[in-house]
């Protein structure tokens, strides 16, 4: 990675809105610790930065493109919480020009860009972080050092269900979300497997994985993909995953709903389970001998990922715990999701409803929550369960998968 700074290093932030502005507020607090120098911002669009006078009155240039602030500056660190089409693009900018990175979550919306990624790393020879918090939390990482020492005994099973409610707004706060490309045909993505709730879908795959920074990688995937809204992807997602090593995972997740549960996960082992219920829940494992295993709550300390990165820059040394290799297998499971729908079906218009007030509304599928949860019980599809609107998505072997589309219809 290279030698250690002398002095705080620069970091140049890539996206003030949005999570970029969380980012932005979180480094304001600790300005003074003397544990990094904002050299730079950049944003077309800074006036959506609500702290925006606040990096006026400290004098900190903004730049309306990356290209403009490496032209003029330098920084030893970047964090890039830009839209997901330009996560690839600008992080082998930034990497091409001696920065270390912080890539907010996902990596990238399709496993090619991953994989340019990770060329221009290797070429750079700098880090590169993403930022799935969960990975960095001690509570996850408590649970995969127990799995890795065999604690809980060889993995079976996985699920998770996550009924999340969003109403308009969620999908007028951007010009990209629910999209499947941006204007310049380049890919999205978003859904709630990529964006929303990708989180979860990584951790278990992430959890899985042979060593810290590393995650287990779908060896097959199959999936069924709905929406409620006129968006071009969909809002509601079930999908059957088997890793390389043969373990299921099974994923279920919906913004069509009028019902907040979850997440609900439950990680089914040899000798015990990890289970947790609630986006403030801390995990636990209860073994076949009766052992009740605390772990913690894995959003306590959402930016630890930030820190950790900035340490790592800092002394030259070490590697995140979640990196792009890490990453990857999110992407590649969202890929192959993608594929295996052959397409998003709509609910049938008769099942819709349309909660609340105007410009506030959630698309509320009549019967939906009742059908997940039973396809999280039981481990099966909608299309499995009987479903009257399910269609069954191809199985798809992922095993050789390397570019989004690989299986064109």
């Amino acid at each position: 990675m290279g030698r250690a700074s002398r002095r705080p290093p620069g970091l140049v932030l890539v996206g003030i809105g949005g999570m970029g502005a969380c980012y932005l507020r979180e480094l304001l607090e600790h300005e003074g610790e003397g544990l990094f120098r904002i050299v730079g911002a950049v944003d077309p669009e800074p006036r959506r930065c609500p702290d925006l006078p606040a990096l006026k009155r400290r004098r900190i240039p903004i730049f309306k493109t990356l290209q403009e602030f490496y032209a003029a500056r330098r920084a030893e660190a970047a964090v890039i919480s830009s839209p997901i089409p330009f996560h690839s693009s600008q992080t082998c900018l930034a990497l091409s020009r001696g920065s270390h990175v912080l890539c907010e979550k996902p990596a990238a919306a399709s496993i090619q860009e991953v994989r340019d990624m990770l060329r221009a790393r290797r070429r750079s020879g700098r880090m590169v972080a993403v930022g799935f918090q969960w990975s960095f939390s001690e509570a996850v990482q408590r649970i995969k050092a127990d799995i890795r020492a065999g604690v809980l005994g060889r993995p079976r099973r996985l699920r998770c269900l996550y009924l999340w409610p969003r109403d308009d707004s969620y999908y007028r706060r951007n010009d990209w979300a629910g999209k499947i490309r941006d204007r310049s045909g380049r890919w999205i993505l978003d859904s709630p497997a990529m964006n929303a709730m990708g989180h979860d879908l990584h951790n278990m795959l992430y959890i899985l994985g042979p060593a810290v920074d590393r995650s287990a990688l779908p060896a097959r995937v199959q999936a069924e993909l709905y929406r409620a809204r006129a968006i071009e992807n969909y809002d509601t997602a079930a999908c059957r995953i088997r890793t390389a090593e043969g373990v299921e995972v099974l994923f279920f997740a919906s913004h069509a709903v009028d019902l907040d549960l979850g997440p609900v996960l439950s990680y089914e082992f040899e000798r015990g389970t990890v289970f947790a219920t609630g986006r403030e829940a801390s995990m636990a494992a209860c073994l076949e001998n009766g052992e009740v295993r605390s772990y913690g709550r894995p959003d306590l300390s959402p930016f630890k990922k930030l820190w950790d990165f900035l340490k790592c820059v800092r002394d030259g040394t070490g590697r995140p715990a979640c990196g792009l290799e890490a990453a990857s297998a999110h992407v590649l499971a969202v890929n192959g999701m993608q594929e295996s729908s052959d397409g998003i079906r709509g609910f049938p218009e008769s099942l819709v409803a349309w909660r609340g007030p105007a410009g506030a509304r959630v698309a509320a599928v009549r019967g939906l929550p009742e059908i997940l949860w039973r396809c999280y019980e039981e481990g099966k599809l909608p299309s499995e369960v009987g479903a009257s609107w399910a269609r069954p998505g191809k199985v798809l072997n992922l095993g050789s998968y390397g570019c989004f589309p690989a299986f064109r219809r």
